[in-house]
């Protein structure tokens, strides 16, 4: 059953462990249809984690999360898969099969969802290919692209079955300024073009200045803030103006 309220997706005191180590220890957050909500914290601060709890490829320790209203921390496989169909994910190092071409990485999500249709199949893999303007690569093998150009393909495959919602892990990390100031005005424009909710996981300020409609910080395991950009910007809090200005008080 779809949600009534505003929110896509609905999180409630999460909790994760890995070898005895708390990861996330009691993380509630709202993310509202529509707009780019950027979720950030330190590298390792179990930003990669929660986002993978989205799609259902980790399971709670504990705690709730609801995708239109539905929950899915007991799901199994089977039950994932429709939720999935409206979640794409845009994986850190991309994820790409290097065995394939651009083209048949791209169609990956059809071919494995049922779709024969050779026609239909094209169709749809021309029309992502150039929503991220990669238009002409298709036979290309992914070690001949570069890191930009495979980040895009990645992201077109992610976009190919039309989801709702897209999740971007990390999508500047390892690229150079200039790439990485194309890869946000990407996800600018398919949020635009697509009118889909997008969550991204970073640690990079130019880029949530770039990207984000509302911000909240991971720290600790928890939700330390939750609010607009300007509000962050705003924000006098020490941990906050901290991040924003990347101040260490390890080493003095």
């Amino acid at each position: 059953m779809a949600s009534t309220t505003s929110n896509l997706i609905e999180v409630r005191d999460l909790r994760q462990t890995f070898s005895g180590q708390e990861i996330l220890r009691g993380v509630t957050l709202d993310i509202a249809r529509g707009g780019t909500l950027v979720l950030l914290g330190q590298s390792g601060g179990g930003k990669s984690v929660f986002l993978r709890h989205l799609i259902g490829l980790l399971r709670p320790l504990s705690g709730s999360i609801k995708i239109e209203g539905e929950e899915i921390a007991g799901m199994d496989e089977r039950e994932l898969e429709p939720v999935r169909r409206k979640i794409g994910m845009l994986f850190q190092d991309g994820a790409l099969f290097d065995s394939m071409t651009v083209s048949e990485n791209v169609a990956f999500p059809l071919v494995e969802r049922g779709e024969r249709n050779e026609k239909t199949i094209r169709e749809k893999v021309a029309h992502a290919l150039e929503l991220v303007s990669l238009q002409g690569q298709e036979k290309k093998m992914p070690v001949n692209l570069s890191g930009g150009m495979r980040k895009r393909a990645a992201l077109a495959r992610a976009i190919i079955s039309e989801p709702s919602c897209i999740l971007y892990d990390e999508p500047t990390a390892g690229l150079d300024p200039i790439v990485s100031d194309t890869i946000n005005r990407l996800i600018r424009r398919l949020q635009s073009q697509l009118h889909v909710t997008s969550i991204v996981v970073t640690h990079d300020m130019i880029s949530t200045n770039h990207i984000a409609d509302r911000v909240a910080l991971l720290r600790e395991g928890r939700i330390h803030f939750n609010g607009s950009l300007s509000d962050l910007h705003r924000s006098q809090d020490p941990v906050i103006r901290d991040f924003i200005e990347g101040r260490s008080h390890e080493i003095d």
